[in-house]
């Protein structure tokens, strides 16, 4: 072997050797005799160096797994040798090896095994068996041989071909008639030897058993030797955890409904009896955690058994599966109510599953009502945040407890299935309760009250949001609720998630505010003042502006009388925070975007006049012109690159802005009719010379493209004259991505004004062409993946272009790019190029004549075809004739069959007949 290159293999070594040993590694897996050299490597123990061993690991697996089909019966031979003198080296050396080249073992003893134990090496197990006999170090290497093997086998992350699938299938029988027996003894025996002795490998062996259990008679583990065993690892804190583990899997196996019954009745039994029911004395939350698996596991077991006894018709087992099902009901709630949060959300399941049984009953038992309110009761506990929660910071413990809640909301919305009158009257009680006292509760009482009104919109679903209307004692209830919640003061609470609660809550139940509109002033307020967009909090800011800018929207009806009074108080939320003096502005610009687009909302849907709108319109717009202007200049002479970007930045947020102000506009409120046309023409001319400036050319062309895309759409026609100058600064050094992104106005302009548009398309089709081809062919690194995409997006976009300007009726647009005759060599073009094109495709292998998108793709040759004819006559029948089809081998009276089709007036006759030639032409 090459030593220097092993140096690299070290994790500290320096680049250059990694590189090396990369290279030389490469080398090997190519090589047809270097496994052998690692082969003898690993039998003889040459190295000491672990990097090493798990490198000539590597270079076997690569053999085995790729290459073996290559290998000579005898070298086939020498790497089963190989393993099996590895192995029993591992008996007799002092120093176990590294967990992870022990691993990396048994993947290549079980990729081995997958490919020759059907064929080569029917005793593998017993040749492995006879080696580790019961030394404990090799019980580990044939534990991790048997995980390695059930993940090659079973493991449903790994994607296999359908012949890999058939062959595992294959073994798993095979195993099953021959070995399994076997090796459920060899387990029962590790477990009995070991399990004082050794916990390690005693694990290993339950975890074993787990993933096997899946997929082998069920008999074999779940009998009383095996069971009782396994219920005397519970009682062993070591082992407890992998026992619960391997008990889960045994539950969960899939079997006939009424054993499946009897067969967890028995465990409960033992386990009860043993005093594991009693979790209040229990300390350990790990193995709680586990244990509450478990009772999750057996408990949807018996939900599964009835829900197929009841299908079956056997009402006297379903009526015995109801009940064990009921007994285990005090046990979940004492796991779903757990402070642990991972305890309590491994027993969601059941709980879920438990609601759906009583969902479908006719009636509830005294008892079963209780069950649903303690649940319920749980659930409201259970969603509180604790003290420890990290609100400014949130890192992984936060986001797992924000998935817990999505858990626990969706058993809310089950307990509103099974009872709603309950969950409103139980969320009213709550609710009431800790408003009353808001100044002195625990922001987390206060927050997951708020949160519960919240949530009861979604779990007592309405069609748009009509809670407030239809059923009279829920619509007065939550009516009740939302009139507490605006007028107790609680907006004002000091903690972030209160004031976030109301506010979502607010405008959750806007609905609420055409029932009672008094108190819009006083939500408006908290909306505007330090209890929302101008919280110390900016994550409080900027979740305010856009719940601020929905609520505007939703009620802008009620919102006459507020409009003035708005404007003037979130006049200094519009300033354009310049890049200049460190100024910190207390909304960042996407969320002004938000405040902007509240501004337009209520101008437009205002009841003023029209002059009035244009007057407050003006106001809105000016001062992001002026700063536009100033900007602009300043941009032109700055020196410093992060100098010029900033200033970029600012002006496109003033481009951004003013964009957004026209989303306001409807069909109903157009901007004519709202007398705005002029401040957004003006603003058009104020944006457009920032076009031409050489600095920073891409962010300021994509915010001022997007103001004219927006612009098309509000100004219609009256935006035409701006488009040629401004079409013609875009094109200037383009890149690929500038004219992909400029070719969709050009689109939206033909398809909206179609003929109007004409002449411009006339004069731009030309040098958008040029500039188009100009990048196209511009030489690319080979390697340079991004660049070849953006070519190909671009050639994208260029058919897009073509396929508008035609799709539009505008084909004379490119007709007249070159006179009568189209450009220079068109016809040559068609012949040489596109006649091909229309035979190449339907004569390859992949075109398959049967698929309707084929077929579609086929008509479109025949229009093509039929449309030279069209316009070249005879001379495209010559040249098929005498030149096209003979080069193609087609026979000389097809030839003429064919061109007779294609002369027929009727194009459906040639459509169908091309499809009959094509048929005919493939092999």
């Amino acid at each position: 072997m090459d030593e220097q290159a092993l140096l690299g293999l070290n994790p500290n070594a320096d680049s250059d050797f990694r590189q090396r040993a990369l290279a030389y590694f490469e080398q090997l897996k190519i090589s047809p005799d270097a496994w052998q050299v690692c082969a003898e490597a690993l039998a003889q123990r040459t190295y000491s160096d672990d990097h090493i061993k798990f490198f000539c690991f590597q270079v076997l697996e690569h053999q085995v797994k790729y290459k073996y089909s290559e290998l000579t019966t005898v070298q086939q031979q020498l790497i089963r040798e190989t393993l099996i003198s590895w192995l029993q080296a591992q008996m007799l050396s002092l120093q176990p090896e590294k967990t992870f080249i022990r691993n990396k073992a048994a993947q290549v003893f079980a990729l081995l095994f997958v490919t020759e134990y059907l064929t080569k090496w029917p005793k593998f197990f017993f040749d492995i068996l006879s080696v580790v006999d019961l030394n404990p170090r090799g019980i580990d290497l044939y534990l991790r041989i048997l995980m390695a093997i059930d993940s090659e086998l079973v493991d449903r992350d790994v994607v296999h071909t359908s012949e890999e699938a058939r062959r595992n299938t294959l073994i798993k029988d095979t195993m099953r008639e021959q070995c399994i027996p076997n090796l459920v003894e060899s387990w029962y025996q590790i477990l009995q030897n070991y399990q004082y002795t050794n916990s390690e490998v005693t694990c290993q062996c339950l975890e074993v058993v787990g993933a096997y259990v899946s997929w082998i008679d069920l008999s074999l583990i779940a009998n009383d030797r095996f069971i009782n065993m396994l219920l005397g690892h519970m009682s062993i804190e070591v082992l407890r955890e992998e026992a619960c583990d391997c008990l889960f899997e045994i539950v969960n196996k899939g079997m006939d409904p009424v054993d499946k019954m009897k067969l967890v009745e028995s465990l409960c039994q033992v386990l009860q009896t043993a005093g594991f029911f009693s979790i209040d004395q229990e300390e350990d939350v790990d193995f709680l955690a586990r244990f509450s698996k478990l009772v999750n596991g057996m408990g949807q077991s018996l939900i599964v058994s009835w829900t197929k006894l009841i299908k079956s018709g056997d009402i006297k087992n379903a009526q015995e599966a109801l009940q064990a099902i009921e007994t285990k009901v005090a046990l979940m709630l004492q796991l779903l109510i757990h402070e642990d949060d991972d305890i309590s959300s491994n027993i969601i399941g059941f709980c879920y599953d438990y609601l759906h049984i009583l969902k479908q009953l006719t009636v509830l038992s005294d008892q079963q009502k209780a069950n649903v309110e303690a649940i319920m009761l749980a659930v409201m506990k259970k969603l509180t945040y604790d003290e420890e929660y990290n609100f400014e910071n949130e890192g992984e413990d936060e986001a797992m407890f924000v998935e817990y809640r999505k858990q626990l909301k969706l058993l809310l919305d089950r307990l509103a299935q099974v009872s709603p009158e309950l969950l409103l009257a139980s969320v009213r009680r709550v609710f009431s309760s800790t408003l009353q006292n808001w100044q002195t509760t625990r922001f987390m009482e206060v927050e997951v009250a708020i949160r519960l009104l919240y949530m009861l919109a979604e779990a007592l679903p309405v069609s748009h949001g009509a809670h407030f209307s239809g059923d009279v004692s829920k619509a007065s209830a939550l009516q009740d609720m939302m009139r507490t919640l605006v007028t107790s003061g609680v907006s004002s609470y000091q903690h972030t998630s209160v004031t976030l609660e109301f506010f979502e809550t607010v405008v959750r139940y806007e609905k609420f505010f055409t029932v009672e509109p008094q108190h819009i002033p006083n939500v408006l307020m908290a909306f505007l003042d330090h209890r929302g967009l101008r919280h110390s909090s900016a994550k409080v800011r900027s979740r305010t502006a856009y719940l601020f800018s929905r609520f505007v929207k939703s009620l802008n009806k009620q919102m006459n009388p507020f409009i003035e009074d708005i404007l003037n108080r979130i006049q200094d939320l519009l300033a354009l925070s310049p890049p200049e003096n460190g100024y910190q502005s207390l909304l960042s610009s996407d969320d002004q975007l938000f405040i902007y687009e509240t501004a337009g909302v209520l101008i437009v849907n205002s009841e003023y006049s029209a002059d009035r709108k244009q007057a407050l319109m003006r106001n809105l717009l000016t001062p992001l012109m002026e700063k536009f202007k100033v900007l602009l200049e300043k941009l032109m002479l700055a020196q410093d690159e992060e100098r010029q970007a900033s200033l970029a930045d600012c002006l496109n947020h003033a481009v951004g802005f003013a964009s957004r102000t026209s989303k306001a506009f409807s069909n109903k409120q157009t901007v004519k009719q709202c007398g705005c046309s002029e401040v957004y023409l003006d603003c058009l001319q104020t944006f457009l010379p920032a076009l031409s400036c050489p600095l920073q050319k891409d962010i300021l062309r994509s915010g001022v493209r997007t103001f004219l895309h927006r612009m098309i759409i509000c100004l219609e026609e009256e935006v035409l004259p701006f488009i040629p100058s401004a079409s013609e600064h875009m094109l200037k050094d383009c890149e690929a991505k500038d004219l992909q992104e400029f070719i969709p106005l050009i689109n939206q302009i033909t398809a909206k004004f179609k003929i109007q548009v004409s002449p411009f398309l006339q004069q731009m089709f030309m040098p958008l062409l040029r500039a188009i081809f100009e990048v196209l062919l511009r030489p690319a690194e080979e390697n340079d993946q991004s660049a070849a995409l953006e070519k190909q997006m671009l050639r994208r976009s260029y058919f897009a272009f073509l396929q508008t300007v035609t799709g539009s009726g505008m084909s004379e647009v490119i007709a007249n790019q070159g006179g009568k005759d189209g450009p220079v060599g068109f016809a040559d073009f068609v012949y040489k190029h596109i006649v091909p094109a229309c035979f190449l495709a339907p004569l390859k292998q992949t075109f398959d004549l049967a698929d309707a998108q084929t077929v579609l793709a086929l008509s479109e040759c025949a229009v093509t075809l039929k449309t030279i004819h069209l316009k070249r006559g005879p001379e495209c029948v010559q040249y098929l004739q005498q030149e096209y089809l003979p080069s193609l081998q087609v026979a000389p009276e097809i030839i003429q069959e064919f061109c007779q089709a294609l002369q027929q007036p009727d194009a459906k006759v040639f459509k169908n007949y091309l499809k009959v030639f094509f048929q005919r032409a493939k092999p």
